[in-house]
């Protein structure tokens, strides 16, 4: 057998090195930073765009983008907090912001699949579109008042876990069992590595293209729910760049740019990674501005060693 390099571990394992290194920087700033406390409420921090950078996963994955996440989650939230208001039960208002989202999905996902839309424009417009309609709901006004049994899907607890990242946890697992166990999981793998191949080969390409947003937009208005449920009120303007903490989580977590790899467990590392780091520049009192830079040359660093990864494995 082969003795692996320390480049080839550095490539391996980079997501597990950034994440003990972060985590030993953060402990050494704070002591109370590796408590249980302290990682729950990083797992409650992390678990709406944890749940939002599933779904931006599989559609990376395909070799897809979708950058209208951020506003379908803003929308779903709005429409989800205006039924609940209206009197409609929370269970049927959940129900309606999670179809709407699927909806737009899945317009998004025939643009590109059928009409050979590039997704970057399909979803682009999408984007547009969907906040626009998220502040033409209620004309910018937010929607307060979101109190009872709501609240619990995005502010509960039990036993001191919050429901989110239980949600979060759970969707993940669930997840990461379809990509390595199902027909449809093992297809976008292959749809990303070479969408040619993968149609001469029978796969059914643009129905499982539109499935996929369909899923991802899905998850986005979970996200946007799960969101007004936090803030006990539907904010037009919530979510606002949650794409790109999606799309940084995912190739932060090994997922290609280019398609065909990556996984929702490295995403949920991604995610939490990001998450120590803010809370890192929050503990050196450091300028938001400065934190955008710092994780755009993380985002960068990430996407070199996974080219790397990848002209190894070629």
């Amino acid at each position: 057998m082969k003795k692996m390099s320390i480049g080839d571990i550095i490539r391996k394992y980079n997501l597990v090195i950034l994440l003990l290194v972060f985590i030993i920087i953060a402990s050494v700033l704070s002591p109370n930073f590796l408590t249980a406390r302290n990682f729950l409420n990083l797992l409650q921090q992390s678990s709406i765009t944890g749940v939002v950078a599933i779904g931006m996963t599989l559609v990376i994955i395909l070799g897809g983008i979708d950058l209208s996440v951020g506003s379908v989650a803003a929308f779903a939230g709005m429409i989800t907090a205006i039924m609940i208001n209206g009197g409609f039960h929370p269970v049927i208002a959940v129900a309606a912001g999670l179809v709407l989202g699927a909806a737009l999905g899945g317009i998004s996902g025939i643009l590109a699949a059928r009409f050979q839309l590039p997704d970057f424009i399909a979803t682009l417009a999408m984007m547009e579109a969907a906040r626009g309609a998220a502040l033409l709901v209620t004309s910018g006004v937010p929607v307060f008042g979101l109190t009872g049994g709501f609240r619990f899907i995005g502010g509960g607890f039990v036993k001191g876990v919050s429901v989110s990242g239980i949600i979060w946890i759970l969707l993940t697992i669930l997840v990461m069992l379809m990509l390595k166990y199902t027909s449809f999981g093992r297809s976008l793998y292959a749809i990303g590595g070479n969408k040619e191949a993968a149609m001469l080969s029978g796969i059914k390409v643009k129905r499982n293209y539109a499935i996929t947003y369909i899923i991802c937009a899905g998850l986005a208005a979970f996200g946007g729910i799960l969101t007004a449920s936090w803030l006990a009120a539907g904010q037009p303007t919530a979510c606002d760049g949650m794409e790109l903490d999606a799309i940084a989580a995912a190739v932060i977590g090994g997922a290609s740019l280019s398609g065909g790899m990556g996984t929702v467990v490295g995403t949920f590392g991604g995610v939490f990674l990001l998450q120590i780091i803010t809370n890192i520049f929050n503990l050196i009192g450091l300028e938001s501005s400065y934190q955008q830079i710092a994780k755009g040359a993380i985002i960068v660093m990430a996407l070199l060693l996974n080219k790397s990864v990848m002209n190894k494995k070629s």
